[in-house]
């Protein structure tokens, strides 16, 4: 059985993608600027600065031409990148959704098009690049974080276990509340374990006392003659 070759759809006026797919003799630039399937951009230049430059002229938006002179955006359209011109439409529950694009890619005033999705995932790399370059001059490290369904799950992301140890502070504010904390009694503990354990204990009750006077508990008391 032969392999079927990936088609993308709705190709509404582009002109470098053909029924078998992008054009093997295309240059670099050419084909990235192309429609087709998703796939990481390579770089020419091996300096970030460079890089960055390099993607960027790559995420331009297509321009109209007449008589070779550039004028207007031929794609500037809704559902449509505004690179290839393939028609795409995201959810916005959708994480690749890419943002707005903007005429200038770095800076500018946002196009009415989108990106596709091979073109929304060359923008995510010059996103990556840009913080990493931004890492770099400020002498940080950088690592691009890639969200899964595991990392983004909200179950995962509270694992706490049981408590087998307290602070001073943290058992002052139980205290104060109401709880009643004993410290564990071991047989085998020294005279200076029973005593720590004791000074603990008593400063507990301390602030149970101070708690209960701070919300007015009148306390009586009773004087003898002498």
């Amino acid at each position: 059985m032969a392999m079927q070759q990936f088609q993308p759809p709705s190709l509404i006026g582009a002109t470098n993608a053909t029924v078998a797919g992008p054009n093997p003799f295309l240059d670099r630039f050419s084909a990235a600027r192309a429609a087709g399937a998703i796939m990481p951009y390579e770089y020419k230049a091996m300096k970030p600065k460079k890089q960055l430059k390099e993607i960027v002229k790559v995420l331009k938006p297509e321009k109209k031409t007449f008589l070779k002179i550039p004028y207007g955006f031929k794609y500037n359209l809704k559902d449509r990148c505004v690179i290839c011109g393939t028609q795409k439409f995201w959810s916005a529950d959708d994480a690749r959704r890419p943002p707005l694009p903007l005429h200038k890619v770095r800076k500018g005033y946002p196009m009415r098009g989108t990106y596709c999705e091979k073109h929304a995932s060359m923008h995510m790399q010059y996103e990556m690049l840009e913080q990493q370059i931004l890492a770099e001059q400020h002498g940080l490290s950088f690592s691009a974080y890639i969200p899964s369904a595991k990392s983004l799950n909200p179950v995962n992301l509270v694992k706490a276990g049981p408590m087998v140890s307290l602070k001073q502070e943290e058992i002052n504010s139980l205290v104060s509340v109401g709880w009643k904390i004993i410290p564990p009694t071991n047989e085998a503990s020294s005279k200076e374990e029973q005593l720590y354990a004791m000074m603990v204990e008593n400063a507990a009750m301390s602030e149970r006392i101070k708690s209960l006077l701070a919300d007015g508990v009148k306390v009586s008391v009773e004087g003898s003659e002498g």
